[in-house]
């Protein structure tokens, strides 16, 4: 799943190819990534794209009419979404379709720009939660409205994160991953996160000292700029292999931690898997491979 990041490189990538050039097609291929009915997608059509901005892990495109009206175009990709740019993209008819159950990369909404160039949004796998809102404000969508507070902003002080852990005894892995607390942070760099600030996923937010916190704040921080200095500039078909690549201990099993040598291990539950390195994160204790193992606290 693209997190701040890729969501981030992708916003710069598509303002810079897009900003300035006029719609001339919005279709749309799967009806169910479409969330919004009003204002439709053809209202996209012959607005000026103005701008791309990132809110979380949402991209949001600004299409202004020659009246000043604008709109926004909103897409979550979730798991399996993404963004195809095409310097040509294809003027054949878009068919919608109702579903469907291949794995492979799906057409779900189509966008050319009065250059010939433009984007296609995609969706792999079986599980369909891509989710497409046209908008005039992108406060009337719920889950953007009510984001947590953005990671890399000069709102997230130390401060905010004590006051993020003392709000409700949780594990901490879970709480940087709660778009309602922390905007922007997946399961990926949640991971990476705690390995940079040596903590156990499954410690609790009540149990940190000052000291923890500002690590765990500094952590984030440090993760999250450098990762987006790595993305800046890519292509968006360069982004996942770069996030990949990055990775210190998610998607690393069994490999030697970066820091110590030890095996990266995991833990596994029924959607998704933590990775973390027992000797920098767990004081060399291994935790139960089960979604009712003991939890370290």
């Amino acid at each position: 799943m693209p997190e701040l990041p890729e969501v981030q490189a992708l916003a710069e990538f598509l303002a810079e190819r897009t900003t300035g050039h006029a719609v001339v097609a919005a279709d749309v291929a799967a009806i169910a990534a479409l969330k919004t009915f009003d204002p439709p997608v053809t209202a996209l059509v012959g607005r000026t794209v103005t701008g791309w901005t990132r809110h979380g892990k949402w991209l949001d495109m600004s299409a202004a009419a020659g009246d000043g009206d604008r709109i926004h175009l909103m897409f979550h990709l979730s798991r399996g979404g993404w963004v195809r740019w095409k310097e040509t993209a294809p003027t054949t008819p878009v068919r919608p379709r109702m579903g469907g159950s291949s794995r492979g990369p799906a057409l779900a909404l189509r966008v050319r720009l009065d250059d010939g160039s433009g984007f296609d949004l995609t969706e792999a796998g079986t599980r369909k939660r891509l989710a497409v809102h046209v908008v005039r404000d992108p406060q009337e969508i719920e889950q953007v409205r009510t984001l947590g507070v953005d990671p890399l902003s000069d709102a997230f002080t130390p401060a905010a994160v004590a006051a993020l852990l003392e709000a409700k005894n949780q594990q901490v892995k879970g709480l940087l991953r709660d778009q309602r607390a922390i905007a922007g942070i997946g399961n990926a760099y949640s991971d990476e996160i705690l390995h940079v600030a040596r903590f156990s996923p499954f410690k609790l937010s009540r149990s940190f000292t000052d000291d923890e916190v500002r690590a765990l704040h500094d952590a984030t921080v440090t993760t999250l700029r450098d990762a987006v200095a790595t993305s800046s500039g890519k292509p968006a078909a360069e982004l996942k292999d770069a996030k990949r690549a990055g990775m210190r201990v998610h998607g690393r099993t069994g490999l030697p931690c970066p820091v110590c040598g030890d095996a990266v291990r995991e833990v596994s539950f029924a959607d998704r898997s933590l990775q973390y390195c027992a000797t920098c994160q767990t004081g060399g204790q291994v935790l139960a491979d089960r979604r009712m193992s003991r939890l370290l606290k």
